[in-house]
């Protein structure tokens, strides 16, 4: 059966599909020598490279599901190229994995990697409504009136973020439990209401909650993997 070729890769474990039809833009990825088209289908027997080597469904093995501590400092991305402080490289972990979504450089806490991109492009449709939980210390106090602004929405990137859980926890620092997966959004609207993000730490992802030391990862249970494909089992994906 044909298959497109950016589920072909997602699906050994090569990269996600958003990567490999960036991969194909970028006229790296070939099909029996020819540069294919995003979208353009592979059937059985045909050869896939990608950067000069060849791509074959041997390659396909067991799922791996981490979930990592990230560091302040380090970098989610798979360029190991461009960027010395990025994450795969500080795992060094010994398969081909790659991390689902982002944490900026300033930030810490909870980030998963896996070599499954099916469930990549799941997780990362921010209409599906996962929550993603953080701790968050800013500049200076905060009140009843901040609290309740950031929990109603505030307008930054030319719209407003949706309604969302806010709890204070002390003088300077609170929980906020998002559904959305704007660029910087905490940060972004913390500076719209006149605050400046001290720290900011990821502390869950749906049902997995970080639970290792800063710098380390777990492989998920099965009893977390489980009920994290009942919670996506209506998630629509991003590719037919």
């Amino acid at each position: 059966m044909a298959t497109r070729i950016n589920k072909y890769l997602s699906e050994v474990g090569y990269c996600s599909r958003r990567v490999a039809d960036r991969l194909i833009k970028q006229g790296k990825v070939t099909i029996n020598g020819q540069i294919p088209e995003i979208g353009t289908k592979i059937e059985e027997g045909d050869q896939v490279e990608v950067k000069g080597q060849i791509i074959q469904k041997s390659m396909k093995e067991k799922n791996i599901y981490l979930a990592f501590n990230k560091p302040v400092g380090i970098v989610c991305t798979t360029d190991r190229r461009l960027e010395p402080d990025n994450v795969i490289d500080f795992i060094n972990y010994p398969k081909r994995i790659f991390p689902i979504g982002r944490l900026d450089k300033p930030s810490e806490g909870l980030i998963f990697l896996t070599n499954d991109g099916d469930i990549v492009n799941k997780i990362l449709r921010a209409r599906n409504n996962h929550e993603k939980e953080y701790i968050v210390c800013v500049n200076r106090h905060i009140n009843s009136d901040f609290i309740q602004s950031m929990s109603n929405g505030v307008e930054i990137l030319d719209t407003i973020t949706k309604n969302c859980f806010v709890k204070q926890l002390g003088p300077k620092k609170f929980k906020i439990i998002l559904t959305q997966g704007l660029n910087r959004q905490i940060r972004r609207m913390c500076e719209s209401l006149g605050y400046r993000v001290r720290s900011l730490k990821r502390v869950r992802i749906m049902n997995i909650k970080l639970d290792v030391p800063t710098g380390k990862y777990r492989e998920f249970t099965k009893e977390e993997l489980l009920e994290l494909n009942e919670l996506l089992i209506n998630s629509s994906k991003t590719y037919d």
